[in-house]
């Protein structure tokens, strides 16, 4: 996304992202790839619950994260619950409308960058 930043401006766009993660670890996430982009920590799940794309984490998935993986949600995202967005994007016009979207739980699928400038074209 970084790369096709300049067009999306140069359209008028503005590209945000909203994580669950703490707003330390998406901090050091954004550092770290050095994104060029807002990254917003919805850590409480407000936002992707407004969106419809929330879920929570059945109880055999949290130990599969716990044990296997060594890693406990509720502390990196800083909050009491086992919850995950579906990763979606949204193409939201300047009144606020939702023009396009796009969610797909297999994080590895997202809205290839050039339809997003291809919708921004059309606004």
């Amino acid at each position: 996304m970084s790369e096709v930043l300049p067009e999306i401006e140069k359209l008028g766009g503005q590209l945000i992202a909203v994580t669950p993660q703490s707003p330390d670890n998406s901090l050091s996430h954004q550092e770290k790839e050095e994104l060029t982009f807002q990254v917003l920590s919805d850590s409480n799940g407000t936002v992707s619950d407004s969106y419809k794309v929330l879920y929570q984490i059945p109880d055999y998935v949290q130990d599969v994260f716990t044990q296997k993986f060594g890693l406990d949600l509720t502390k990196f995202n800083n909050t009491a619950r086992w919850i995950l967005p579906v990763p979606a994007t949204f193409i939201i016009d300047k009144e606020g409308i939702i023009r396009r979207t796009h969610v797909n739980p297999d994080f590895m699928k997202r809205m290839e960058p050039q339809e997003i400038i291809d919708q921004l074209r059309k606004l």
